[in-house]
């Protein structure tokens, strides 16, 4: 009978292919029906593993991995650049992202001669200031691009030092061991930004005194202004400046009242971690991954196992619980295509950043190699963009 059911679904459901996904095997990674991965490399500070699988029409969440220079001259620093990017209402965001934030943080650091928590801050900001211009160049033929958003997760090692910053509810989590007892601990490092959380609906209630309507339970789930999840992103102009919240974007997107400051901000919680030598290594995946698996679980899942294919045993598993929640096989869900699987589990990224104590306690000075990898094998053009498509549902991430 379920089988019948899915057969039915993948005829009907089965979508045109995604030019930005590549379907055979990459310089960089493999493919295997929906999932891409590459169970491992090196880069500047160690060892990663990569892995992504597809759940919407359109690929959402974006990645890369960055190691080497840090800026635009070869004079340094060095290190690594891990980037997360979970889009929304659509793939155009988390695309551009991926385009342009590590180009800024290079100019940036470049500027400034070092990695700072202001270098990261700038880059942020000026990611942010290019797609309000994209989208204000679009909005005329294609309004709905107003509407489009990204979660946006970073990390930066440099000179034994960690820098998280992060927009949305992807996470980032620490493997530290304890040698007194041998366990490897999990240590979350991210600050997240989503209306389930008391403390932000607090935020948002401190930012906005006089809207009593600026986070409501919708469905048994906490939302701003009834909408979306997340209180910080890249994009999501709909709710950033009033004169894009008007028509002809979708009346689903549209608030009854003008707003006169942001409803949601681009500000990144930013931290700082000295890294120590009994720090092992470090998860960075998008919330698809957390809807199924505590921290803890994830540490335990990449201690216990060879390094060698970390980031999809990690995603194998949550499809396996994401599975179980709906009382099907594994074997089964696989089967489901993209689009329809999105009614299973959610876009999911990973990048399992391993630490060696001798590479990351060396100085930024010290050149390495360049090594630059995309998440999902996705090459984009300089300076181009997929079609925009019609956001499905802007309210989740």
């Amino acid at each position: 009978m379920l089988s019948g059911l899915m057969n039915l679904l993948r005829a009907c459901f089965r979508p045109k292919a995604d030019p930005y996904v590549h379907t055979g095997s990459d310089a960089s990674g493999r493919q295997d029906g929906l999932l891409w991965y590459k169970d491992t490399g090196h880069h500047s500070n160690g060892e990663y593993s990569m892995a992504v699988v597809q759940a919407n029409n359109l690929l959402e969440d974006q990645s890369q991995l960055e190691s080497g220079c840090l800026s635009s001259h070869d004079s340094g620093p060095y290190g690594t650049f891990v980037g997360v990017y979970d889009g929304h209402g659509g793939p155009e965001t988390s695309r551009f992202i991926n385009e342009h934030l590590f180009r800024h943080l290079q100019r940036f650091t470049s500027e400034h001669q070092s990695m700072s928590v202001e270098v990261i801050r700038k880059a942020f900001q000026a990611t942010e200031d290019g797609f309000f211009s994209l989208v204000s160049r679009q909005w005329p033929m294609k309004p709905q691009i107003a509407a489009v958003g990204s979660c946006c997760l970073v990390g930066v090692i440099c000179g034994g030092t960690l820098y998280i910053a992060n927009l949305g509810d992807s996470r980032a989590v620490l493997g530290r061991l304890v040698k007194a007892t041998g366990e490897v601990l999990s240590i979350r490092l991210s600050a997240e930004h989503n209306a389930s959380i008391e403390s932000v609906r607090q935020e948002l209630h401190s930012l906005h005194p006089d809207d009593s309507q600026i986070v409501v339970l919708k469905h048994n789930v906490w939302r701003v202004k009834g909408l979306i999840q997340i209180s910080r992103s890249i994009g999501d102009v709909y709710l950033k400046k009033a004169e894009f919240n008007r028509e002809p974007l979708y009346a689903k997107f549209r608030l009854r009242e003008p707003f006169k400051r942001p409803i949601l901000s681009a500000e990144p919680s930013i931290s700082v971690h000295q890294l120590l030598p009994h720090d092992q290594f470090v998860i960075f995946a998008s919330d698809g991954l957390w809807e199924h698996l505590t921290d803890q679980e994830a540490v335990d899942l990449v201690q216990n196992h060879p390094r060698n294919g970390s980031a999809r045993r990690l995603v194998k598993v949550a499809l396996q619980e994401a599975a179980k929640k709906r009382e099907m096989r594994y074997s089964d869900l696989k089967k489901i295509d993209r689009g329809v699987r999105r009614h299973f589990h959610d876009d999911i990224t990973v990048i399992v950043v391993f630490l060696d104590s001798h590479l990351v306690s060396r100085a930024s000075t010290v050149q390495s190699p360049n090594v630059s990898v995309k998440g999902g094998g996705v090459n984009i053009p300089h300076n181009t963009l997929a079609p925009c498509t019609t956001p499905t549902e802007a309210g989740t991430t």
